[in-house]
This record gives C-alpha cells, structure tokens and sequence, in this order.
C-alpha cells in the first residue's frame, strides 16, 4: 500500500526537495530510473545519478556517483530505484549521508527500513513515483 496516505506530506516534500540522489540510476532509455531522471531534470530537480556501475560516466548530463557517501553536498530525497533487498542499505546510507527523505519507487515498500528511517527524523515515501504523484497533486 502506498506510503503515506496524506497527499500534504507528499505535496510538502515534492515542493521543498531540490536536491535528489536516484539510487539505480540507470543510462537505458527504456528503464522507468532513465524515464523518471529525466523528468524530474526537466522539473528543474538536481538530479546526481548513483550507480556504481556507471560511476564516473554521464546520465542526462549529470555525473554518475557510486554510491551516496560520493555526494559532496546535501541532499533532500534518496529516490530509490533498486531491489527490495537493497532497500535497508540503502536507507542506511541515507541517514549516514544526512538526507531529509527517503522515497522507495513503485512496488517498494519495507516497513522496517522506513521505521529506522523515520526514527531518524527522514520523511518516507513507500510504493510511488514522483513522476506520477507532481500531475496528480497539479504540482
């Protein structure tokens, strides 16, 4: 079930998020990470690509990271596009690196990461992608 269910915490950190690190970030036009970064770049979103195995190359324009210690500045979102399993690490690094949130695309949920996520004071979205959710709130 998508994560939250009030439209105002979504709203508020689609508006207030500038800078987005897209875990998964992938240089395929045809994968939903590609279609997404490209999108949000056009919003006028910072967009840092994290890929370790693209590190070092451009996505869009935007150097690829490997991982989110790489990022010299802050960061508002961790946009979230790999595996359900990688989710806690991820989530892990987040917290490490000082992230405001942490946003876990369609299909990707895990309770426990969005818990330790939440106690450490970062906003959590579970099961949406913000490509979808700016139209639907007229953002």
């Amino acid at each position: 079930m998508p994560y939250p269910t009030d439209d105002a915490v979504i709203r508020h950190l689609l508006t207030d998020s500038k800078v987005i690190a897209l875990v998964g970030a992938s240089a395929n036009p045809a994968r939903p990470a590609n279609e997404v970064m490209e999108y949000m770049l056009r919003l006028g979103y910072r967009v840092i690509p994290v890929n370790p195995g693209q590190a070092g190359k451009t996505i869009h324009g935007q150097p690829v990271v490997a991982r989110l210690a790489d990022i010299t500045e802050p960061v508002d979102m961790v946009d979230i596009f790999r595996e359900r399993s990688a989710i806690p690490g991820v989530v892990d690094e987040a917290i490490a690196i000082g992230a405001k949130s942490v946003w876990m695309q369609l299909g990707l949920a895990d309770e426990g990461a969005r818990d330790k996520a939440e106690a450490a004071g970062l906003t959590v979205v579970m099961d949406r992608c913000p490509k979808i959710e700016i139209p639907r709130l007229g953002l």
